[in-house]
């Protein structure tokens, strides 16, 4: 019996101490997110004097408000909402579409276009910045946000294709040919009976198409540098750095401000982030 209590009393110390330490290793993972916070808040003299520390002498609201008006981030923020609703429907509409086909019917090269999905992977977006350029270019749409979101919308999206095709793949059979016995067509089929199952992965999809365009810079830097009133908020924050004084504050306020959106659209569709990745995994 005294064995079983110094058992039991050795496991609880060891779970207790492995508590311990991944508490520490996630407060080490969120501190730089709690010191942006806490620098948005600060002035810029007790930006320098206060070093690391997450507790201001006294909540500066002045640097929001700077970021907000003198910063423009009205018009990035309107901005980026803007070009993060279009490219977040394209890539929905051409990833599911990828994903059913994929995942319901057989056809001639199936493993070829599979093959050309995944090496596409490998391929750095900064090797792809002169096509793209040249493309958006040759189309007329340099210095536009169509242009911008149709060079955010382009790439295979893999990660999504698989993840529909994958759900599309489980469901039986029996289902679709009802549909087809009853008259449904194949777009009737897909939007009306098979689109409304996936929506674990409609929701996941969502979330990370709309963080990685959210807080895309590259691609919007080089495609709105003649006209920065079209820039989405990732790139105005770049304009917060003057040639000789950088705002930190500013950029730390501005940079609370575009975490917001992210936070938020998570918070409403987590339930459904949660679900897709875990049927993609079983899948």
């Amino acid at each position: 019996m005294r064995d079983i209590t110094v058992k039991r009393s050795l496991a609880t110390a060891a779970q207790l101490c492995l508590h311990a330490i991944l508490i520490c290793l996630a407060f080490i993972w969120v501190y730089p997110f709690l010191w942006m916070i806490s620098a948005s808040f600060k002035s810029k003299d007790d930006f320098f004097t206060k070093g690391l520390s997450l507790i201001p002498s006294s909540l500066d609201v002045s640097n929001f408000t700077r970021a907000w008006r003198e910063g423009h981030f009205e018009q990035y923020f309107i901005n980026s909402l803007v070009i993060v609703f279009f490219v977040t429907v394209i890539v929905l509409f051409v990833t599911a579409t990828c994903g059913y086909a994929l995942g319901r019917y057989t056809f001639f090269g199936k493993k070829a276009v599979v093959g050309l999905f995944a090496a596409s992977i490998f391929v750095p977006l900064e090797f792809a910045i002169i096509p793209i350029f040249e493309l958006i270019k040759n189309l007329g749409l340099m210095n536009s946000l169509t242009g911008v979101i149709l060079a955010e919308s382009g790439g295979s999206h893999l990660v999504f294709v698989l993840l529909f095709a994958g759900f599309f793949r489980q469901i039986p059979k029996e289902l679709e040919d009802s549909a087809i016995i009853d008259g449904s067509g194949f777009i009737r089929t897909f939007t009306q009976i098979m689109l409304p199952l996936a929506k674990p992965i409609v929701g996941s999809a969502i979330i990370m198409q709309f963080i990685w365009t959210w807080n895309s810079f590259l691609l919007p830097l080089i495609l709105t540098l003649s006209n920065p009133a079209i820039r989405p908020l990732a790139v105005g924050l770049y304009a917060l750095r003057g040639e000789n004084i950088v705002d930190w504050t500013g950029i730390a306020a501005g940079g609370t401000i575009a975490i917001v959106p992210i936070i938020v659209i998570f918070l409403f569709l987590q339930r459904y982030f949660v679900d897709g990745i875990a049927g993609a995994v079983k899948g």
